[in-house]
Protein backbone atom coordinates (compact mmCIF):
# COMPACT_ATOMS: atom_id res chain seq x y z
CA UNK A 1 0.00 0.00 0.00
CA UNK A 2 2.84 2.40 0.84
CA UNK A 3 4.46 1.85 -2.59
CA UNK A 4 1.12 2.54 -4.30
CA UNK A 5 0.69 5.79 -2.35
CA UNK A 6 4.20 6.94 -3.25
CA UNK A 7 3.63 6.03 -6.90
CA UNK A 8 0.34 7.95 -6.94
CA UNK A 9 1.96 11.04 -5.41
CA UNK A 10 4.81 10.92 -7.92
CA UNK A 11 2.30 10.49 -10.78
CA UNK A 12 0.24 13.48 -9.66
CA UNK A 13 3.37 15.60 -9.18
CA UNK A 14 4.52 14.56 -12.66
CA UNK A 15 1.28 15.84 -14.15
CA UNK A 16 2.14 19.30 -12.87
CA UNK A 17 5.61 19.32 -14.41
CA UNK A 18 7.08 21.41 -17.21
CA UNK A 19 8.02 19.87 -20.58
CA UNK A 20 11.59 20.19 -21.88
CA UNK A 21 12.35 23.44 -23.76
CA UNK A 22 9.38 25.24 -22.16
CA UNK A 23 9.91 28.23 -19.87
CA UNK A 24 6.91 29.80 -18.08
CA UNK A 25 6.66 33.56 -18.51
CA UNK A 26 7.98 35.70 -15.67
CA UNK A 27 6.57 39.03 -14.49
CA UNK A 28 3.11 37.55 -14.96
CA UNK A 29 0.17 39.70 -13.81
CA UNK A 30 -2.88 37.58 -13.01
CA UNK A 31 -5.27 40.57 -12.95
CA UNK A 32 -4.45 41.26 -16.61
CA UNK A 33 -4.95 37.57 -17.52
CA UNK A 34 -8.37 37.20 -15.90
CA UNK A 35 -11.46 37.27 -18.11
CA UNK A 36 -12.53 35.50 -21.27
CA UNK A 37 -10.14 33.85 -23.73
CA UNK A 38 -11.04 32.17 -27.02
CA UNK A 39 -9.35 29.00 -28.14
CA UNK A 40 -7.76 29.70 -31.53
CA UNK A 41 -5.99 26.35 -31.93
CA UNK A 42 -5.25 23.22 -29.91
CA UNK A 43 -3.73 19.80 -29.98
CA UNK A 44 -6.83 17.63 -29.72
CA UNK A 45 -7.79 15.51 -26.71
CA UNK A 46 -10.79 13.38 -25.83
CA UNK A 47 -12.16 16.05 -23.46
CA UNK A 48 -12.39 18.59 -26.31
CA UNK A 49 -12.98 16.29 -29.26
CA UNK A 50 -15.50 17.75 -31.69
CA UNK A 51 -15.99 21.00 -29.80
CA UNK A 52 -16.18 24.35 -31.57
CA UNK A 53 -16.56 27.87 -30.18
CA UNK A 54 -14.34 26.92 -27.24
CA UNK A 55 -13.58 29.55 -24.63
CA UNK A 56 -12.16 29.77 -21.13
CA UNK A 57 -13.12 32.30 -18.50
CA UNK A 58 -10.77 32.96 -15.60
CA UNK A 59 -11.84 34.70 -12.40
CA UNK A 60 -10.63 34.90 -8.81
CA UNK A 61 -11.72 32.34 -6.23
CA UNK A 62 -12.37 33.21 -2.58
CA UNK A 63 -9.44 30.99 -1.54
CA UNK A 64 -6.94 32.97 -3.64
CA UNK A 65 -6.96 30.53 -6.55
CA UNK A 66 -8.36 30.97 -10.03
CA UNK A 67 -11.78 29.73 -11.14
CA UNK A 68 -11.59 28.21 -14.62
CA UNK A 69 -14.76 27.84 -16.68
CA UNK A 70 -14.24 26.07 -20.01
CA UNK A 71 -17.05 26.03 -22.54
CA UNK A 72 -17.49 24.59 -26.03
CA UNK A 73 -20.22 23.66 -28.46
CA UNK A 74 -20.77 20.07 -29.57
CA UNK A 75 -22.31 20.05 -33.06
CA UNK A 76 -22.76 16.29 -32.77
CA UNK A 77 -24.92 16.65 -29.65
CA UNK A 78 -26.26 20.09 -30.60
CA UNK A 79 -25.50 21.41 -27.12
CA UNK A 80 -23.02 23.41 -25.06
CA UNK A 81 -20.55 21.58 -22.83
CA UNK A 82 -19.16 23.28 -19.76
CA UNK A 83 -16.70 22.27 -17.07
CA UNK A 84 -15.50 24.23 -14.05
CA UNK A 85 -12.07 23.85 -12.52
CA UNK A 86 -9.68 25.54 -10.17
CA UNK A 87 -6.08 26.60 -10.57
CA UNK A 88 -3.27 27.61 -8.23
CA UNK A 89 0.19 29.02 -8.78
CA UNK A 90 2.99 26.48 -8.47
CA UNK A 91 6.01 28.73 -7.86
CA UNK A 92 4.50 32.14 -7.20
CA UNK A 93 1.95 34.53 -8.66
CA UNK A 94 4.51 36.34 -10.82
CA UNK A 95 5.17 33.27 -12.98
CA UNK A 96 2.78 31.85 -15.60
CA UNK A 97 2.93 28.36 -14.10
CA UNK A 98 -0.20 27.00 -12.51
CA UNK A 99 -1.68 23.64 -11.67
CA UNK A 100 -5.30 23.14 -12.68
CA UNK A 101 -7.89 20.59 -11.61
CA UNK A 102 -11.22 19.69 -13.13
CA UNK A 103 -11.53 16.31 -11.40
CA UNK A 104 -11.10 16.22 -7.64
CA UNK A 105 -7.58 16.01 -6.28
CA UNK A 106 -5.90 15.49 -9.68
CA UNK A 107 -3.95 18.43 -11.08
CA UNK A 108 -2.25 19.06 -14.39
CA UNK A 109 0.09 21.82 -15.48
CA UNK A 110 -1.10 25.04 -17.06
CA UNK A 111 2.02 26.73 -18.37
CA UNK A 112 1.89 30.09 -20.14
CA UNK A 113 5.06 30.23 -22.24
CA UNK A 114 4.06 32.83 -24.79
CA UNK A 115 2.20 36.03 -23.92
CA UNK A 116 1.38 39.48 -25.21
CA UNK A 117 3.10 41.13 -22.26
CA UNK A 118 1.78 44.61 -23.00
CA UNK A 119 -1.96 44.02 -23.48
CA UNK A 120 -2.51 40.34 -22.64
CA UNK A 121 -4.34 39.80 -25.95
CA UNK A 122 -2.87 36.38 -26.83
CA UNK A 123 -1.15 33.52 -25.05
CA UNK A 124 0.52 30.21 -25.76
CA UNK A 125 -0.24 27.54 -23.17
CA UNK A 126 0.82 23.95 -22.65
CA UNK A 127 0.22 21.18 -20.17
CA UNK A 128 2.57 18.73 -18.46
CA UNK A 129 3.86 17.26 -21.71
CA UNK A 130 4.02 18.10 -25.40
CA UNK A 131 0.65 16.54 -26.24
CA UNK A 132 -1.14 19.54 -24.69
CA UNK A 133 -1.00 22.90 -26.48
CA UNK A 134 -3.38 25.83 -26.87
CA UNK A 135 -3.26 29.17 -28.64
CA UNK A 136 -5.61 31.59 -26.90
CA UNK A 137 -6.76 35.10 -27.73
CA UNK A 138 -9.12 37.70 -26.32
CA UNK A 139 -11.25 37.56 -29.45
CA UNK A 140 -12.38 34.68 -31.67
CA UNK A 141 -9.86 35.69 -34.35
CA UNK A 142 -6.17 36.52 -34.25
CA UNK A 143 -3.87 38.20 -36.75
CA UNK A 144 -2.15 35.68 -39.03
CA UNK A 145 1.27 37.12 -38.17
CA UNK A 146 0.68 36.58 -34.43
CA UNK A 147 -0.72 33.09 -35.01
CA UNK A 148 2.30 32.21 -37.16
CA UNK A 149 4.69 33.56 -34.51
CA UNK A 150 3.03 31.49 -31.76
CA UNK A 151 3.04 28.34 -33.92
CA UNK A 152 6.74 28.87 -34.67
CA UNK A 153 7.49 29.32 -30.95
CA UNK A 154 5.62 26.09 -30.13
CA UNK A 155 7.39 24.19 -32.94
CA UNK A 156 10.79 25.46 -31.73
CA UNK A 157 9.95 24.09 -28.27
CA UNK A 158 9.26 20.66 -29.79
CA UNK A 159 5.47 20.57 -30.16
CA UNK A 160 4.02 18.83 -33.24
CA UNK A 161 2.24 21.86 -34.65
CA UNK A 162 1.23 19.94 -37.79
CA UNK A 163 -1.50 18.36 -35.61
CA UNK A 164 -3.02 21.65 -34.48
CA UNK A 165 -6.78 21.94 -34.84
CA UNK A 166 -8.00 25.44 -35.61
CA UNK A 167 -11.20 26.13 -33.72
CA UNK A 168 -14.28 27.48 -35.51
CA UNK A 169 -16.11 30.37 -33.83
CA UNK A 170 -19.51 31.54 -35.06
Amino acid sequence: MKKLSIALVLFIMGCAGIPDNVQPVDNFILQKYLGKWYEIARLDHAFEKGLTQVSADYSLRDDGGVKVLNRGYSTKENSWKEVEGKAYFVRGSNQGYLKVSFFGPFYGSYIIFGLDRENYQYSLVCGPDKSYLWILARGPKIKESIKDMLIAKAAAAGFDTSKLIFVAHN
